[in-house]
């Protein structure tokens, strides 16, 4: 079977995070965790780390990083890390900067704090609230190695995970998180 990325971003949210990790059930996925939320609900975050996902780093307050200084830029990240290794007692390896925004100077930060940065092949466009068949469908385009983008706040999100899955099966792909 080939390989498929499932990543997650933005949470977690107690709204729907604990539906996300039922509905994903034994599959393992990514979660590109934004650090204000991380701190807010720390038990998602175990709860994620305890289910056997991957926990990338999705900075602090979700800024353009781009628009940002130096100083800022790495603040937005270290605080971040800091925050999730102490959750976990995981560093994370993996990085998405927001909106995908990224550059020179962002893929420099990121290196010197020992990150990948991962970005996707296959935007579900669940941000832009697409429905739970326009997600499933766009998420159906993806192609083995290739990295699926989704929400974990998006009720709609939540509601294709399982159909997701089984056309992900349908088609003998597997799906997992991103390989660091």
């Amino acid at each position: 079977m080939d390989a498929v990325a499932l990543t997650f971003d933005d949470g977690p949210y107690p709204s729907t995070t604990p539906a996300l990790l039922a509905a994903l059930g034994g599959v393992r996925a990514t979660f590109f965790l934004w650090g204000e939320h991380a701190a807010a609900h720390p038990d998602l975050v175990r709860a994620i780390a305890a289910a056997g996902h991957a926990i990338g780093n999705h900075t602090w307050t979700h800024p353009r990083l781009t628009t940002l200084d130096a100083a800022s830029r790495d603040r937005e990240v270290r605080r971040t890390q800091d925050l999730l290794a102490a959750l976990t007692g995981v560093r994370p390896v993996l990085f998405r900067p927001p909106y995908g925004d990224t550059g020179p100077d962002v893929a420099s930060l990121v290196a010197a704090q020992g990150l990948t940065e991962v970005l996707w092949s296959v935007d579900t466009r669940d941000w832009a609230g697409a429905s739970t068949g326009e997600i499933v469908t766009a998420a159906s385009a993806v192609e083995p190695g290739g990295v699926v983008l989704l929400h974990e706040g998006r009720p709609a999100t939540v509601e294709a995970v399982p159909r997701l899955l089984a056309d992900l099966a349908a088609r003998g792909l597997r799906p997992g998180p991103v390989r660091g």
